[in-house]
């Protein structure tokens, strides 16, 4: 099959983000990737309306994409947007201020959508395609959890979860307590067991023949009859944490899917991250410096995922929904 290059623009609950590659059917070869910044979803969740000042960062953010794309020679610019737009009473303020910069219509995903597109994203992986997996997207605004194996989808839930909407409810101090740490934990493992834990149980037990493994998922150590069922983070948390668990300067897809964070070195993570101040975090090799903030709130939600769960290891995937927008 003749490659064709294309070329999509996410626009996030805290940066837009922009994949420029070549495809043939479920083969997707990056040319490019970049990311901007834009806070769309700083000081939302109050009154669920976007800034003014956000809106604009993030319209001009894609009509920079878009100029990008153009350059490369690409066939197709997809737009889309998640979490913060499908919740903003104002929506239509972001859509049209984006299709006025940049001439071109935005497509509003629901996170069931989202949750489809980060699967397929994450299964053309061939060493993902077989296994038994429970993908986890943490994004700004909310988060993703679909379990599958043989290349399908079983069950795909969206919560109101994101690293962007928790540092906005657990606002800390610089450098953080151990009481704000404390609070921001108790309160992640309440919303696990209440919200999430529920959900995942009622989709293992409805499973008659496809995660075997799943029900032990439940308890601990994640084994059983169809293999072990495996913790896959994809988004911009989950390869932050590779990049600085392999203390990579720069971007390197082989090296950071080859990485694996035992629970034990997430939760060490973890308990650093929240003992700097700012200004020192933004030091760490491997963590860009613009999100030094909303990590700490995007490696809690990971750690508490394996600690409720009982995973011993997180494996990451750099291959989302974008990948398969592009599909």
């Amino acid at each position: 099959m003749e490659p064709v290059r294309r070329a999509v623009i996410d626009v996030g609950t805290n940066s837009v983000k922009l994949l420029v590659a070549d495809v043939a059917g479920r083969e997707v070869r990056p040319v490019s990737e970049q990311s901007k910044q834009t806070r769309l979803g700083h000081g939302f969740y109050e009154t669920h309306r976007l800034r003014p000042e956000a809106i604009a960062a993030t319209a001009t953010a894609v009509a920079s994409f878009v100029a990008l794309a153009n350059e490369a020679q690409v066939a197709s610019i997809r737009v889309f947007a998640t979490s913060a737009a499908r919740e903003a009473l104002n929506r239509e303020e972001l859509t049209a201020a984006i299709e006025r910069a940049s001439g071109l219509r935005v497509e509003v995903i629901s996170g069931e959508q989202e949750a489809d597109w980060g699967f397929q994203g994450v299964t053309s992986d061939p060493e993902l395609a077989q296994a038994p997996l429970l993908l986890m997207d943490v994004g700004g605004g909310s988060a993703q959890f679909i379990l599958g194996r043989d290349g399908g989808k079983h069950a795909r839930y969206s919560f109101p979860l994101g690293s962007v909407r928790l540092l906005e409810t657990f606002p800390c101090g610089d450098p953080p307590t151990p009481a704000e740490l404390a609070a921001c934990r108790q309160w992640l493992r309440g919303f696990l067991q209440k919200e999430v834990r529920p959900q995942l149980k009622q989709a293992m037990g409805d499973s008659e023949s496809g995660l075997k493994a799943g029900q032990s998922l439940l308890t601990s150590a994640a084994t059983g009859e169809g293999g072990e069922v495996q913790l896959v983070g994809v988004g911009g948390t989950a390869t932050i944490l590779g990049c600085m668990e392999a203390k990579l300067e720069t971007f390197d897809r082989a090296r950071i899917e080859a990485t694996r964070l035992s629970a034990e070195r997430v939760s060490w993570h973890l308990e650093q991250l929240w003992s700097l101040p700012l200004e020192a975090r933004k030091k760490i090799v491997g963590l860009p410096k613009n999100r030094a903030d909303v990590i700490l709130m995007g490696v809690a939600i990971y750690q508490a995922v394996m600690e409720e769960f009982g995973f011993r290891e997180l494996r990451i995937s750099t291959r989302g929904l974008r990948f398969a927008a592009l599909m």
